[in-house]
């Protein structure tokens, strides 16, 4: 099962870090978040990664190029005849990465309306944003959405009032999705989604729907929408202060998303 994850945004309320690296990129610790979102679902086996790309996606890909050479030890011989030896291996050798342009200026359900090809014949796949983390257990997430039977699952988090409102009909079926109402409270969308291939069905390739509007409400009219209710640990990287915070947890040894 394939692991979409959505790396092209702006980031334009971490502004400070984002006017020089794409906010997947922004180091928490000595690695970038979006090495920390995929070490979550590689630990539940999870190592097809197809990444999104657009505003300054040249940095992600020169990331993974580079990566044996980044994280090894090596030996290099010189001369006419060069060569180099890799001399230590890392956890990570069994990851397929697909770095796929999806535009600069696209808005999220575009960027996944264009992977649509790199899904294969897989029924189900995974789709998550490049800018937060949670101590969420993907398995169950994947079991709730195979045995509902519904288009699209999302994690329901408990998170700041900025974010995209649910209301639910029932234990786990959404009726409605508002997005980033005023008030604080309530279920929020916390991403860690789990699709079926008829996701494709409710996106156009456009550089201006937002996931989050007309196909999120559409899905949630036609009760094709439900939650993963996470009662844990989540946390978004959308400002500096939140950058901060999360840096701060991971310094003190206390990250709940470290689970590998």
């Amino acid at each position: 099962m394939k692991v979409v994850i959505l790396c092209g945004g702006l980031g334009t309320r971490l502004r400070e870090e984002t006017e020089f690296r794409p906010k997947p990129m922004v180091p928490v610790g000595d690695r970038p978040i979006l090495w920390h979102i995929m070490k979550i679902y590689a630990h539940f086996g999870f190592t097809e990664f197809i990444l999104c790309l657009g505003y300054k996606g040249e940095i992600i890909k020169n990331y993974f190029r580079n990566y044996q050479w980044n994280t090894s030890d090596v030996t290099l011989r010189l001369g006419r005849h060069p060569a180099v030896k890799y001399l230590t291996s890392h956890d990570e050798e069994n990851w397929s990465v697909t770095l796929a342009e999806t535009g600069d200026s696209t808005a999220t359900a575009g960027r996944i309306k264009r992977i649509e090809r790199y899904i294969g014949e897989d029924e189900t796949f995974l789709l998550t944003y490049g800018d937060g983390v949670a101590d969420i257990n993907i398995p169950a997430v994947i079991e709730q959405h195979k045995n509902s039977g519904k288009t699209l699952t999302l994690a329901a988090v408990h998170p700041p009032g900025r974010f995209g409102e649910l209301g639910f009909e029932g234990e786990n079926i959404v009726n409605l999705f508002q997005e980033k109402p005023r008030t604080e409270g309530g279920w929020i969308n916390g991403g860690f989604f789990v699709a079926s291939r008829r996701l494709f069905d409710y996106l156009e390739n456009s550089e201006k729907v937002m996931l989050e509007q007309e196909p999120l409400r559409r899905l949630a009219g036609e009760g094709q929408l439900q939650a993963y209710r996470h009662d844990g640990f989540w946390m978004p990287m959308d400002t500096f202060q939140e950058y901060q915070n999360m840096n701060r947890i991971w310094a003190e040894g206390n990250a709940p998303w470290k689970i590998w």
